[in-house]
């Protein structure tokens, strides 16, 4: 048979086609950009490929596997499924008590600490005040202490041989014993507000930076006080910062772990966390309460975000 005759093979235009046009167009985009939107984009999926893969292994995959261990009919390993732990969470009267301490006392420390970090924001803003480069630096350094530092700060200066306990046991000419309170309730709310209040300050010093000082300005010309200025001018002006320093300060107190755990004042959730792990390891338990607060606590910052421009992290 001659060369001529020999039949012809056509060419199959799909294997020589590159790979990347098999591809669905948006992954086709990224592997081969042929757009600046497009190379872009790749870009943005480069930089946040570091945080994807950190969130899925120390994140979604640990979670997926608490909320299966909830609901798992063995203790040691999960199988089955069983509801028994969400049922002892709905009808346990110490957890729904711890649930409803972590609340309240969640909230009155978040109020108190907003307050305080909103004069102390507007003091520094305003006002020119002596070392006020030290005084920012003493006033953010609580950000950088574990709970149980500043739990044991707390007892050094409020425990029946604390520092300030003793000086006003001597002005007043009372026991030191019967005027310490780091190991009470109140020990414990000063404690979450040493470490809350520094949270909120830095994200409402950014706030009042942005404050149109012009129009307090305007406003005090015309006669308006301080307060009505403040209420009328600057507060709309920080209200994102506020809403944000909420979210922020309200999370941390949910999280408070070692603070409640050396001075044991009042029954919280995360502490009971630890407890029926300690006790018993029920850990089905533990990791029913452990989802419920990671849910609730999800939500709520959802929520606040919804209704503020705030930038703050989920």
């Amino acid at each position: 048979m001659d060369a001529e005759d020999a039949p012809t093979s056509t060419p199959n235009l799909s294997d020589s086609a590159p790979r990347s046009a098999r591809l669905p167009d948006s992954v086709r985009a990224l592997v081969a950009p042929r757009t600046e939107r497009d190379r872009e984009r790749r870009r943005i999926l480069a930089l946040c490929a570091p945080f994807l893969v950190l969130a899925a292994v120390a994140g979604i995959y640990p979670l997926a596997e608490m909320a299966r261990i909830s609901v798992s009919e063995a203790r040691f390993v999960s199988t089955g499924f069983s509801v028994d732990a969400y049922v002892d969470l709905a009808t346990n009267q110490y957890l729904r008590r711890a649930a409803w301490n972590t609340l309240w006392f969640g909230l009155a420390t978040t109020a108190v600490s907003l307050l305080a970090a909103t004069a102390t924001a507007h003091a520094l803003q305003k006002y020119t005040l002596p070392a006020e480069d030290l005084l920012v630096t003493l006033l953010s350094f609580p950000v950088s202490l574990p709970g149980i530092v500043a739990a044991f700060m707390i007892i050094v200066l409020l425990g029946n041989t604390g520092l300030l306990t003793n000086a006003v046991a001597w002005f007043a000419g009372e026991s030191a014993i019967d005027l310490a309170v780091a190991t009470g309730v109140a020990g414990l709310f000063i404690a979450y507000c040493y470490s809350m209040i520094p949270r909120a300050l830095l994200l409402l010093r950014g706030s009042y930076a942005e404050v149109n000082e012009r129009a307090e300005e305007a406003a005090r010309s015309l006669g308006a006080s301080p307060a009505r200025t403040f209420y009328h001018v600057t507060l709309p002006q920080i209200k994102p910062g506020l809403i944000g320093a909420f979210i922020l300060t309200f999370r941390t107190a949910l999280a408070i772990f070692g603070t409640v755990l050396v001075l044991q004042a009042m029954r919280v959730w995360t502490y009971e966390i630890d407890y029926v792990l300690s006790n018993g390891f029920q850990i089905q338990l533990a990791a029913a309460m452990a989802v419920v607060w990671f849910v609730f606590v999800l939500a709520f910052t959802v929520l606040g975000l919804k209704y503020t421009s705030a930038e703050v992290g989920l």
